[in-house]
């Protein structure tokens, strides 16, 4: 019997521990995709105690608490840090099997240097000990970014942002990890949406340019495009709630729904459609243009709860996994790019795992531009990001593509302790190459494996984003 989380954890052969321990374990992190706080990272946050570090804005923690009958209290609610911290105490030990209970005890080993199993029993100890060294030295937002070896992280912002810190991080020489804004213009697209419109005079107010026509929208747009890339932005992600939609649309036809916007009348689902087609292309373009990586993020259905929504707003752990059909409008996005020579480096991410082969053969019809990997079959996510979500990735794509181009993965987080999620996949995807290996699928090349492993953990991300 292997000892609970050891130096060979997930390592299940010796070869995947050889490719771990030589090629993978000391690697930089690159984290492309994230929602950390970067007015966090420049005032170099000093947190409270390990409930402000862990479960503050955690919605996946939430929802695990929420299912094992913890009162909303000690989840989003007015309990006491000390409360909550007792409350998830209370809920890992029901976690077994789910992702959460090996993060929540990497963060303790790797962080905390604490390799007690958490339960309602040890929790007042874990408690005293982690606190102990919260409130000493080395344990603000910056060392925990130093200490995980992060070289580039790229949070979440939306065009709106002023971008203000990223403009003080970017003067600042005393902090040498380059922490880059990513364009996630998801309210530019819900033209559905109650705060639409208010969100329309926001961006016209952030760029001083009247908004009266769909024009003078896409010029607001394009402003704030260019503003991103001057802060060091090369990313773009999108949201695509529900489904991928596309539909044949011309110029006319969206100056007339935008209109109908701002006067306050109501959009068809068709029209809505037309709008997101052509306004998603007119972004996508210039993505092109200036040589950034497009993400979408596909199959998400948020917000299901309506009661809890209009308690607590959205964002809050009340989402889950859409399945309706994405192949035909995706290809059909793309290759309405392509057709104009205007397809961007994109990464494509599905929620739903039933769309695995649907994305790992719908990369393979638009690459080009002389650039590996150009479009990526991006990392297993939010519910799929577990051991098995993640074999299964990464199988697919080296089923249908070339697995030695991946980009590998992201935090996709809101936490500083949650970069142990890079060496999560890295023991992951050394065990399942090291089984390849053993079984005789794959050559002992130590020169092949080390150049498939360092890529897939950083190299092949660095060479992608051109960071």
């Amino acid at each position: 019997m292997k000892k609970f989380m050891d130096e060979n954890f997930l390592l299940s052969n010796e070869t995947a521990i050889d490719l771990y321990n030589n090629y993978a374990r000391e690697l930089p992190i690159i984290d492309y995709h994230c929602h950390v706080n970067p007015k966090e990272i420049y005032e170099n946050k000093k947190f409270d105690n390990i409930t402000e570090a862990w479960l503050y804005g955690d919605h996946y923690k939430w929802r695990a608490m929420r299912s094992n009958g913890i009162d909303e209290k000690y989840i989003t609610g007015d309990g006491s840090d000390y409360e909550k911290f007792l409350a998830w105490a209370k809920t890992i030990p029901m976690a077994i099997g789910n992702p959460l209970y090996h993060w929540t005890h990497l963060e303790l080993q790797r962080f905390f240097g604490i390799y007690d199993v958490l339960d309602e029993e040890t929790a007042p100890l874990i408690w005293e000990k982690a606190n102990k060294l919260i409130s000493g030295e080395g344990f603000k937002v910056r060392d925990l970014i130093i200490k995980s070896k992060v070289e580039y992280l790229c949070t979440t912002d939306d065009p709106i942002d002023t971008l203000e810190y990223h403009l003080k991080l970017k003067d600042d020489k005393s902090f040498n990890v380059k922490v880059l804004p990513t364009f996630r213009p998801d309210k530019a697209m819900e033209i559905k949406a109650d705060n639409y419109i208010s969100w329309v005079k926001d961006l016209e107010n952030v760029c001083k340019i009247k908004i009266t026509s769909y024009d003078e929208f896409l010029k607001a747009l394009e402003s704030r495009i260019l503003f991103f890339h001057s802060v060091g932005c090369r990313i773009a992600d999108h949201g695509m709630n529900n489904t991928v939609v596309y539909k044949e649309v011309s110029k006319e036809e969206v100056l007339e729904i935008f209109k109908k916007a701002l006067e306050g009348k109501d959009i068809s689902v068709e029209e809505e459609k037309k709008y997101k087609t052509y306004t998603f292309r007119f972004v996508a373009k210039h993505y092109y243009k200036l040589g950034w990586t497009m993400q979408l993020h596909i199959a998400a259905l948020r917000n299901n709860n309506t009661n809890m929504k209009d308690k607590l707003g959205a964002d809050i752990g009340l989402d889950s996994i859409d399945d309706q059909s994405i192949a035909y409008p995706l290809s059909r996005l793309l290759d309405s790019l392509e057709k104009e020579s205007s397809l961007p480096k994109t990464i494509l991410y599905t929620l739903n795992p039933k769309d695995n082969y649907v994305l790992g053969t719908m990369i393979g019809n638009f690459q080009g531009d002389n650039i590996p990997g150009k479009i990526q079959f991006g990392a297993a996510w939010w519910f799929n990001d577990n051991r098995d979500g993640m074999v299964e990735q990464m199988k697919a794509l080296a089923n249908l593509g070339l697995l030695g181009r991946f980009v590998g993965m992201l935090t996709d987080s809101r936490s500083f302790l949650s970069y142990t999620r890079h060496e999560y996949f890295r023991r992951i995807a050394c065990n399942l190459i090291g089984e390849w290996v053993e079984n005789g699928e794959v050559p002992a090349d130590e020169k092949l494996l080390k150049r498939i492993v360092e890529g897939i953990c950083y190299k092949n991300a660095k060479e992608y984003f051109g960071i």
